[in-house]
């Protein structure tokens, strides 16, 4: 496994159906440029703005971004798919149909001759202890249990419409808070001197970005396909931060 793609942060229907085709179409495009240019990809959470597995059913659509990653699959190419702070709830459906290998936390591997550490990147670092308490519980088998018991018409209803009151619904921008303040690169910057890893890739905060953390080191946060359509390839060698736009123009 020597080359790899690295995308967070789709947020898959939202925030209407409309908007979400267009950005759904664009990954199948993307998919498709790099289908013959790659050995592995790995989705680093929030590939839908919400999911759930029901015993015997799962949220409807992504129709074309599912075929597709089937065909992925079925061609050899080994998928990755992360818990992310809004798709937390997979459990073995893309397992089964994708072969796709599910992580709920951080994966460190080994690619070509570089070690990466991979995690979406919720809930890292110090603080935001509101959050890091709610996702304990949105993960415990009792939230999942409880929440199962509701129809999913009633069950994704409820997500769709919580979904549509998110800031990034409402068209709000993160900005960088600068290094002091990024939570998530302070705590990437005091991972590596123990992990020594030569590429730390994450997702969540949707702010494309590489940082220089030593001469052999970078962290790669990857931005995200609601604004940027940015993404990470690594071909072997070197992983670099791209975005698809340029391919599309190229």
């Amino acid at each position: 496994m020597n080359r790899a793609l690295f995308a967070s942060d789709f947020h898959l229907g939202m925030p209407s159906y409309e908007v979400s085709r267009k950005r759904e179409d664009k990954l199948v495009a993307w998919l498709q440029y790099y289908s013959d240019k790659v050995d592995a990809i790995f989705f680093l959470g929030d590939v839908f703005d919400f999911w759930f597995e029901y015993k015997h059913s799962i949220p409807k659509g992504y129709t074309r971004f599912l075929g597709k990653l089937a065909e992925l699959s079925d061609q050899g190419i080994q998928l990755y798919f992360f818990k992310g702070n809004h798709d937390m709830w997979m459990f073995d459906y893309f397992q089964k149909e994708l072969n796709a290998k599910i992580i709920s936390n951080e994966l460190t591997i080994d690619m070509g001759e570089k070690q990466f550490y991979l995690h979406h990147g919720d809930g890292l670092g110090s603080g935001d202890y509101g959050y890091k308490l709610l996702k304990t519980v949105f993960r415990s088998k009792i939230c999942q249990w409880l929440f199962a018991r509701l129809h999913p018409n009633s069950g994704i209803g409820l997500a769709k419409f919580l979904s549509q009151k998110s800031r990034l619904a409402k068209g709000d921008i993160l900005e960088d808070q600068g290094p002091e303040k990024e939570i998530l690169e302070r705590y990437i910057r005091e991972i590596h001197p123990q992990m020594n890893c030569d590429y730390y890739v994450c997702g969540h905060r949707h702010l494309p970005k590489t940082i220089q953390l030593s001469s052999s080191a970078k962290y790669i946060n990857l931005g995200d396909w609601f604004m940027h359509c940015s993404y990470a390839y690594f071909d072997g060698t070197e992983l670099a931060l791209k975005y698809f736009e340029n391919e599309l123009i190229a």
